[in-house]
């Protein structure tokens, strides 16, 4: 009996836990990321270089998101976990090809990321009509993923310029890092210092 008293208290402790909010670490990563990224698909270093992009595709575009993801799953935020846990693993998906494409000597087809892109943007876009339910900052940054991986489908099934895609995905930085910024303000002067819109849908 005095076990499970034991018990009963230990569980409400753990409830009674707060969780910082990971959303700013979540949205710097991608910002992070999306920034090198777009760097690459503008032209503005030398593509012979991409894999000086996979470190920071790696920390900050995968692993600070999956942190990020995991925590939100602690805070029981299903829409933040799904997406940054989602997009954590595409963006080890993306660094794994860069080091397969670079340093092997394997037979592959590009083709293969381009269908993984296609599911991306069939998961983004649900996650899109999701964040209608949140704020304005974060379905404007998923448009913004969205645009981007749909220039990017092109780019690598017919070989289509990338720089579209590099224009969305700065964009996609852009938004991003202000939002990240809102978040840490407002909840470190708990009162809004930067606005991040309210929902554009409230079923």
């Amino acid at each position: 009996m005095m076990k499970e008293k034991n018990s009963v208290k230990t569980d409400s402790a753990i409830k009674q836990i707060n969780v910082a909010d990971p959303a700013p670490l979540g949205l710097i990563g991608l910002a992070v990321a999306a920034l090198v990224l777009a760097s690459t698909d503008l032209g503005l270093v030398d593509s012979g270089a991409k894999s000086l992009m996979i470190p920071w595709v790696l920390f900050f575009g995968a692993t600070c998101q999956l942190i990020a993801g995991n925590v939100e799953f602690k805070r029981n935020n299903i829409f933040g976990a799904t997406v940054f846990t989602t997009y954590a693993m595409t963006m080890y998906a993306i660094a794994l090809t860069l080091i397969i494409t670079i340093f092997t000597d394997v037979d592959f087809s590009i083709y293969h990321y381009g269908y993984g892109l296609v599911a991306i943007l069939i998961f983004s876009i649900i996650a899109t009509i999701a964040s209608l339910m949140t704020n304005k900052m974060l379905f404007i940054i998923l448009i913004f993923v969205d645009l981007a991986v749909i220039a990017l489908i092109p780019h690598y099934f017919y070989n289509i310029s990338s720089v579209p895609a590099g224009v969305f995905l700065i964009g996609t930085s852009l938004t991003s890092f202000y939002t990240a910024c809102a978040i840490l303000l407002n909840n470190m002067a708990g009162k809004t210092v930067l606005h991040l819109g309210k929902a554009i849908w409230k079923p």
